[in-house]
């Protein structure tokens, strides 16, 4: 109860006004009332705990929301994950301390139909459908993050950031087994590591480029082969045809760490690469091109203002700022 009691006492200047007469939130005051169900774990910290507050609280603001749950994240036990739950209508607020996702999935094959990737998994409460996996011996459902992709997307393009080491080029990869299944593949390596040379001539892999030239070239013909598909699928049209098979199989397009050649580019007097996925951007939805970048935080500014408009679907991985994910997240 001293947690209790401590959580009471550091919510009071929020949730107390001077001319409340008769005030549920006050400096020694019980909280009992504030607090009319919690749960605690086996190491005494709380894991569920249903916060009632004054009707004058503005819970519609989201700044005025972001500092309550700042707060309680705090107060509650760093080191973990929290949903938060508004009841406007009754002026309650739920906090439940969420289990951790887990963290080792084998790769494998995951269950899915064209055009769909498992980007990686999430709480029970946040999706309905589960995919099934495999841990060893055994099988465990476990509820994905699916992104779509296809003509009929409304994210047809994903940017994903973080720090270093947090794991954005593990997710490339992840998205490259998966696209390999339907479809063909390019990959730029702005990072220079070999963290793809595990995919170097495998069937679908038509280049994994490392270097400036090497990377404009098949961006080149990127942009190219999007504009030939573009053309063929209107002929087709035109003509009361089925598009051509060859515009139906996914391309994609896989940029890790892009703005390292930008600045190469920039040095050597030659075209930012970023400049030609414009085409692939802007119209590879139509004609099964996908582009997904991955990039790191501190070289965010430098990636182009087409990529940044046409890359709808955002992941962030790893520890951010709120600054951070509101600037990518929105």
């Amino acid at each position: 109860t001293r947690r209790l009691a401590s959580l009471y006492e550091a919510l009071v200047p929020y949730f107390s006004a001077a001319d409340d007469p008769a005030p549920l939130y006050a400096h020694g005051g019980a909280w009992e009332k504030a607090f009319p169900g919690y749960e605690f774990d086996d190491s005494g910290r709380v894991c569920h705990l249903l916060i009632r507050y004054p009707a004058y609280f503005t819970d519609g603001e989201p700044e005025s929301r972001a500092r309550i749950e700042h707060l309680l994240t705090a107060k509650a036990g760093r080191g973990r994950e929290y949903l938060f739950t508004w009841d406007e209508e009754a002026n309650e607020l739920t906090v439940t301390a969420l289990a951790p996702l887990p963290t080792g999935v084998p790769a494998q094959r995951f269950v899915t139909a064209p055009g769909e990737t498992v980007l990686g998994f999430t709480d029970p409460s946040e999706v309905q459908r589960t995919l099934p996996l495999a841990y060893g011996a055994e099988q465990r459902d476990v509820p994905p993050v699916v992104w779509r992709t296809g003509p009929r997307s409304t994210e047809p393009h994903l940017l994903a950031l973080g720090q270093p080491g947090s794991g954005t080029s593990t997710l490339l990869r992840s998205i490259a087994l998966q696209a390999l299944q339907h479809g063909d593949v390019v990959i730029v390596d702005g990072g220079g590591t070999g963290e793809y040379a595990c995919l170097v001539g495998r069937d679908g892999v038509l280049a994994v480029e490392c270097g400036l030239s090497g990377a404009l070239a098949s961006l080149e013909w990127a942009a190219t082969e999007t504009e030939r598909r573009l053309i063929a699928v209107n002929r087709a049209r035109q003509a009361g045809q089925a598009p051509p098979d060859d515009t139906r199989r996914p391309l994609w397009l896989l940029l890790d760490r892009p703005t390292s050649f930008t600045h190469l580019a920039a040095a050597d007097g030659r075209k930012d690469p970023q400049a030609l996925l414009q085409v692939p951007l802007r119209h590879g939805r139509a004609v099964n091109v996908t582009v997904v970048v991955a990039e790191q935080f501190d070289s965010a500014d430098a990636l182009g203002e087409a990529l940044r408009q046409h890359t709808r679907a955002r992941v962030v991985l790893g520890p951010a700022t709120a600054e951070q994910l509101k600037a990518v997240l929105g």
